[in-house]
């Protein structure tokens, strides 16, 4: 297993994170978290440990700096954070170790409308995209673009954003797949709810990234 910190260097920021490749690894999965989160993130950090213990590699990073991130407006900011994932990918493209990795995004509520933005402006270089509770709505313009095989994770709770998903599903062209988690909200707090989505997403991730 490689395992380090990494600083990201985008546009005029850096950005901190956290980069672990699991031996003989041929995917690489780049995190996306929601507003007011970040690569701390307790949710996507348990479902980055399952997509490892899967033979996935895993970055999760912060997509704002701590200043950026104290201003409101700048957290829903779709078109930064996508700029933002675009850059890290062009990063992992550049270094030897992850250059010739397949790539696959892992999007949570806002992050989810970034990572479908990017896999639409980076094309076949991403294999997979999986969206959990995502905002997928804020990227509508976007899908029809998108060609990464994607999956969209939804609370069965969490009515309005399913609603929203089960909308932008249409709209998407690509292999795609709509899952509802019986009885979970937004966050997927409840038993088993969590590790309901990441046995989805690493199924998803080692199956379209090997």
């Amino acid at each position: 297993m490689t395992a380090r910190t990494v600083e990201i260097p985008v546009d005029a920021v850096r950005l901190d994170g956290e980069l672990r490749i699991p031996d003989a690894a041929t995917g690489l999965v780049v995190f996306a978290h929601g507003s007011g989160s970040s690569r701390h993130s307790p949710r996507n950090t348990a479902v980055a440990s399952v997509l490892r213990d899967h033979g996935v590699g895993t970055l999760l990073f912060d997509l704002l700096t701590a200043e950026e991130d104290e201003t409101y407006e700048t957290r829903f900011d779709i078109d930064l954070l996508t700029e933002r994932l675009l850059g890290v990918t062009d990063w992992l493209r550049e270094r030897p170790e992850t250059a010739r990795m397949n790539l696959g995004y892992f999007g949570s509520s806002t992050g989810a409308a970034a990572a479908l933005r990017a896999a639409a402006e980076r094309g076949d270089d991403v294999g997979a995209v999986v969206s959990r509770g995502g905002r997928v709505d804020l990227a509508s313009d976007h899908l029809p673009r998108v060609t990464a095989a994607t999956l969209f994770i939804v609370g069965g709770a969490d009515t309005d954003v399913l609603a929203l998903n089960r909308d932008a599903y249409e709209r998407l062209t690509c292999a795609k797949g709509l899952e509802v988690v019986d009885g979970a909200g937004h966050l997927f707090e409840g038993p088993g709810e969590l590790e309901r989505v990441a046995d989805l997403a690493a199924d998803w991730f080692a199956t379209r990234l090997a």
